[in-house]
């Protein structure tokens, strides 16, 4: 048996925002979200050509391995926004989330990177399909939080994985569909202020556009503190009338719609604004246009629609370099890069700024720029010195601010591994008649090698053992330092 979607989609600025970076799009194979970062209108024009990307397998029947359309498609849209960022270096730091589903007919396939969430509504019981890539979910992960906890944590917002024309492996997974499902994709709009109890609540009555709209009502109620997207699509048969027109919503809308803002300090200050900065917002009609065609078209518009908002980024991206700064990986230390990563005709975008000390019990010091690596006279910071978790995260975190990048180091420096090895320069793990070797081969008198032995290294501290009986696996559970 064969099913087909009833789907609706909504978007809203919010009341804090000025504009609208998400981008949405519905259609009867694809439904998709991207969340834009970056600000002044670069993470709209992420997400923009994300959404470009993927609209095309909307356009078609998909093949048999929807996982692997959807694998490339999410490729297509990073390189875009690479060759964006290469076109308009200071646009680097611009990015974008991305959930979406490509339906078959009898299943999906699901393709996430970020914190845009993907929800099933079956049988009363509202489930959760994708794991945000968040700092935040990584400590829930790890026990360190509950989910009560993190939906509060200041930083529950902070993104591990986006996609800002870096490599990026998505998370892809099929679904096996039912008649009856709902299907909700959303920002964090939504999802950050409005409890899954209460979405759930909402979602489970009515028609697709008549949830999406009482969703929207929620999270601008509930401060609306960020641009607010939700797409809602029904499984039903076959031979039920659907929606035959896709569905652009978000940055991507070209209908202003006013959502009604509710009576408080924040919903009064926001309908005060220009009703052109209003809500975006679109919903299907059926119609009778062949499908080839009206998805040929509407790839076209899309695509030209993004052109449109990256050429208006060039003049002002040539002025945002000199305020840059990102982390990378230089000779074998992390340290402070000041501009963007990249290149423009074998020039480099970036120089060294400044190293990056982490102490034996993971405290940052940022010596002054000035210092070179010989002046220094402590550990600096590498890749192996972080969870491998956090060090897969290297290479997707933005360009952005000093400040923020100090405050990606203090996030990284919480990442880091415990002591298990130090090293004086020079000095081999394990080397026969080392200086202060004397005794590792069992000799009596050894001093602090004896099981209990007065100023023997607790548990939690640094171990001079490599073998392994004591576990310590360096890169893994435990880290060298050179002294």
């Amino acid at each position: 048996m064969t099913f087909a979607l009833d789907y609706a989609a909504l978007s809203d600025r919010g009341l804090v925002r000025q504009n609208n970076e998400d981008s949405g799009y519905a259609g009867p194979r694809l439904l998709a979200i991207a969340d834009g970062m970056g600000g002044h209108a670069a993470g709209e024009v992420a997400s923009q050509l994300m959404i470009a990307s993927l609209s095309k397998l909307d356009a078609d029947q998909p093949g048999d391995d929807l996982l692997d359309a959807l694998s490339m498609s999410c490729a297509e849209g990073n390189a875009s926004i690479a060759a964006e960022i290469e076109a308009n270096p200071k646009t680097e730091g611009m990015g974008t989330t991305l959930t979406s589903l490509l339906f078959d007919g009898g299943r999906v396939g699901l393709c996430h990177v970020g914190d845009s969430r993907g929800y099933l509504l079956r049988d009363g019981e509202l489930t959760q399909i994708t794991r945000d890539d968040t700092y935040v979910q990584s400590l829930v992960d790890e026990g360190q939080l509950s989910e009560d906890e993190a939906h509060v944590h200041p930083q529950r917002s902070l993104i591990l994985k986006a996609l800002t024309g870096r490599p990026v492996e998505p998370t892809l997974k099929y679904r096996e569909v039912r008649e009856g499902d709902r299907y909700l994709l959303c920002s964090d709009g939504l999802s950050d202020p409005v409890s899954a109890d209460t979405i759930a609540e909402a979602l489970a009555e009515g028609s697709p556009s008549d949830a999406a709209a009482r969703l929207v009502d929620l999270a601008l109620r509930s401060g609306g503190p960020d641009n607010i997207t939700v797409i809602i699509a029904d499984v039903v048969d076959s031979g039920q009338r659907t929606p035959a027109e896709p569905v652009l919503a978000g940055a991507l809308g070209d209908v202003d719609v006013e959502t009604p803002r509710p009576n408080t300090s924040a919903g009064r200050a926001a309908a005060m604004r220009p009703k052109a900065d209003q809500a975006k917002a679109v919903t299907a009609e059926p119609d009778a246009t062949p499908p080839k065609v009206r998805g040929r078209w509407l790839v076209a518009t899309v695509v030209v629609l993004a052109l449109i908002a990256a050429a208006g980024l060039a003049v002002w991206g040539w002025q945002r370099n000199d305020s840059m700064y990102h982390l990378a990986t230089d000779d074998g230390v992390i340290e402070v890069k000041h501009g963007v990563s990249g290149s423009i005709l074998g020039i480099s975008l970036s120089s060294h700024h400044q190293y990056i000390c982490l102490s034996d019990d993971n405290e940052v010091t940022l010596p002054d720029p000035a210092s070179g690596r010989e002046d220094l006279d402590c550990h600096l910071m590498t890749p192996e010195d972080l969870r491998p978790s956090a060090r897969a995260q290297l290479d997707g975190l933005p360009a952005d601010s000093y400040d923020e990048v100090r405050d990606q180091i203090t996030r990284l420096a919480q990442e880091a591994l415990p002591v298990c090895l130090t090293l004086s320069p020079g000095e081999a793990v394990g080397e026969p008649g080392a200086d202060g070797a004397e005794g590792t081969d069992g000799a009596e008198g050894a001093e602090g090698t004896e099981p209990g032995a007065e100023g023997a290294a607790g548990p939690e501290e640094a171990t001079t053992e490599r073998d392994g009986s004591t576990g310590a696996r360096p890169g893994e559970n435990c880290r060298e330092v050179t002294s």
